[in-house]
C-alpha cells in the first residue's frame, strides 16, 4: 500500500480520527444539505466511540463503519418515509397541477369532450364541455398531461 493510504489508515487507528471524520461529515451536511451525510456521520461517530471503548483493529473498524453506514442510512430512510418533510412548494414538479384555476383560451375547438387550449406560450390537450375556438375556460384538474376544463 502507498504511504498516503497508510497515513489515512493510521488516522483511523485512533478513535479521534473517526470522531473528526464524523464532525466533518456533519459540517458537510450543514453546508450541502442532502439528508444523507448525517447518517454516515452518525456511523462514523458510533465507530469512533466503539473504538474508544474497545481496542479493535482498523480492518474491524472499517467493517463496523460499513455495517453502521448501511444500518443508519436504512434507518434514516425509514424515518423520513414515516415523517415526511413539508415542502414550501409541493407542486413544484407537477406543472399540470399548478395550472388548476388558470383561465386559458381554446385554440382547437373542444368537440366530443376533447380539444386543445393555449397555456402561456404552449398548447395543451384538454377535456371538457364542447366549446368553439376563442372560448375562455378554467382549468379544474389534470390527468397526466391532459387538462380538465370547464366553461368560465
Amino acid at each position: 500500500m502507498g504511504t498516503g493510504m497508510m497515513d489515512w489508515l493510521a488516522l483511523l487507528d485512533d478513535h479521534w480520527g473517526w470522531l473528526v471524520f464524523a464532525a466533518l461529515l456533519g459540517m458537510g451536511e450543514v453546508l450541502v444539505p442532502g439528508v444523507f451525510l448525517i447518517w454516515v456521520a452518525l456511523a462514523a461517530a458510533v465507530t469512533g466511540l466503539v473504538a474508544l471503548v474497545f481496542p479493535i483493529s482498523v480492518p474491524l473498524q472499517l467493517l463496523l463503519f460499513a455495517g453502521l453506514c448501511l444500518l443508519s442510512v436504512w434507518g434514516g430512510r425509514r424515518w423520513y418515509t414515516a415523517n415526511p418533510v413539508d415542502s414550501q412548494d409541493p407542486l413544484l414538479n407537477d406543472r399540470a397541477a399548478r395550472l388548476v384555476g388558470e383561465i386559458v383560451t381554446v385554440v382547437e375547438a373542444i368537440d366530443n369532450g376533447r380539444g386543445r387550449v393555449k397555456v402561456g406560450d404552449g398548447v395543451w390537450s384538454c377535456r371538457g364541455p364542447d366549446a368553439p375556438v376563442g372560448t375562455r375556460v378554467r382549468v379544474i384538474g389534470a390527468e397526466a398531461s391532459v387538462l380538465k376544463v370547464e366553461l368560465v
